[in-house]
């Protein structure tokens, strides 16, 4: 292990268990196996059977376990909803702290997964065979689950390709154009919030997750990882100043709802009309469905706008992965289930069920493609979340610790949408205190 590794990870353990209540730190007591395990070794895992625990919130692996343990009798899957996000991340390095109840799978969002990649506290399923996969994924994810590497921290569960969702209904009512690109985007938002004070482009209140996949797709880089403790983090790219030159527009003309994702307001604003846009994952098409039901019909789907008109450049956002943590017990056994789940059967089973896959061959298919949803009055909407995942760069690196770095998004980059803060100043901000977060806990940063 690199000599900063291990004073990293000692602060770690100790700077997450103040800061995020331990979540997604890794233990520095657990390798990978590194071992070779063949198919012959994971089909006789499968023909002895046994007992796996999976830590997943995503529904559709409910229906993916049932059909797993019906193809493999003698096996049992037990899987459990330890909490979404960060409530399961603290759950599991609790587990892993404790050296018991560890999972023999567990659900990591691509964001998440480098701060347990770091430590080896997950296990590198290249000696599973998994890095034959590589050309079997969409860029976006496995850059994710690979970081640029050899190893394979996970497989991917699924995307979010990035494209925008509008309200039709509203955009024919004042007779404004479907932006292509983030230009025309502010000028719909000016003519919007013109003809209807009440109604606005979109919601915005400071989400680090939607800033890093606008920095994305405007080219910036902010983040660089070598060895996994050497970072550099530099928001003065120019990529970085285009997003915020744009969204700073939008911000200072009030264009931008003040509507907390995910809350009631935001769903009543959704329906009603007076959030006219969403660009997000290709994974929101469920909850519009279930959240937004009275809205069905109102609402299309439009290729996410571009920077430069012309380009066909997008990002993702969102997704997670299944990894196997080390410490985790019957690892042939849970690396079928986690192939079977995210390469094999199960794939299908997730996507009929509302997922979007991370699959390239399940992407590029025609009956996929063909897909129509009613809730988009008919749209073949999945031709634009598959031409999205095919446009996104795969050379997006996250930080070792970025659950930190995003937990202070709203007190550094976040202040620009509640006060004169320039979003550029904000970034700047954000940028200086995960650096200083960094060196405390022993990495090199740049």
């Amino acid at each position: 292990m690199h000599k900063n590794t291990a004073r990293a990870l000692r602060g770690l353990a100790l700077a997450c268990a103040l800061a995020l209540g331990a979540s997604a730190c890794g233990s520095d007591d657990d390798g990978g196996s590194g071992e070779q395990v063949s198919a012959d070794d994971v089909q006789a895992a499968l023909d002895k059977g046994g007992k796996i625990t999976v830590w997943a919130w995503e529904p559709t692996l409910e229906q993916v376990a049932k059909d797993f343990e019906k193809e493999h009798e003698g096996v049992e899957v037990d899987l459990v909803n330890a909490g979404t996000g960060n409530d399961q991340y603290t759950a599991l390095q609790n587990a892993v702290s404790a050296g018991k109840g560890v999972p023999d799978v567990a659900q990591i969002e691509y964001y998440a997964l480098g701060q347990f990649a770091l430590d080896e506290s997950v296990t590198d399923l290249s000696g599973f065979g998994a890095g034959e996969f590589a050309d079997a994924y969409s860029p976006g994810p496995w850059n994710a689950v690979t970081q640029g590497g050899d190893a394979v921290h996970a497989l991917p569960m699924d995307s979010g390709p990035m494209a925008m969702f509008y309200n039709k209904k509203v955009f024919d009512k004042h007779g404004i154009d479907v932006p292509t690109t983030w230009d025309q985007y502010v000028d719909a938002a000016r003519k919007l919030h013109g003809a209807d004070p009440d109604a606005y482009i979109t919601s915005d209140t400071g989400d680090a997750g939607f800033a890093t996949s606008l920095l994305w797709q405007a080219g910036s880089r902010p983040y660089k990882v070598k060895d996994g403790t050497d970072v550099t983090i530099d928001f003065g790219d120019a990529g970085a100043k285009t997003y915020t030159d744009t969204w700073q527009q939008l911000i200072d003309d009030d264009l931008l709802a003040d509507t907390a994702g995910w809350s009631d307001e935001w769903y009543q604003g959704l329906g009603d009309g007076s959030i006219a846009t969403l660009v997000t994952g290709a994974w929101m098409p469920a909850n519009f469905e279930s959240g937004v039901k009275d809205a069905a019909g109102d609402w299309r789907v439009a290729p996410m706008p571009q920077w430069t008109e012309g380009e066909e450049v997008t990002a993702e956002n969102g997704g997670s992965s299944l990894a196997l943590p080390a410490a985790g017990g019957n690892q042939a056994l849970a690396y079928a289930f986690a192939e079977y789940a995210n390469h094999g059967d199960g794939v299908q089973t997730r996507i009929d069920s509302g997922a979007f896959p991370a699959t390239a061959a399940d992407l590029k298919s025609k009956e996929f493609q063909a897909s129509r949803f009613e809730y988009f009055g008919g749209q073949q909407a999945n031709k634009i979340f598959a031409e999205s995942a095919a446009n996104v760069p795969g050379d997006w690196t996250y930080l070792p610790y970025q659950v930190y770095a995003n937990s202070v998004f709203n007190d550094t980059a976040g202040k620009a949408y509640v006060s004169g803060t320039p979003l550029a100043d904000g970034l700047k901000s954000w940028q200086r205190k995960s650096a200083d977060y960094g060196s405390q806990q022993g990495f090199t940063v740049h």
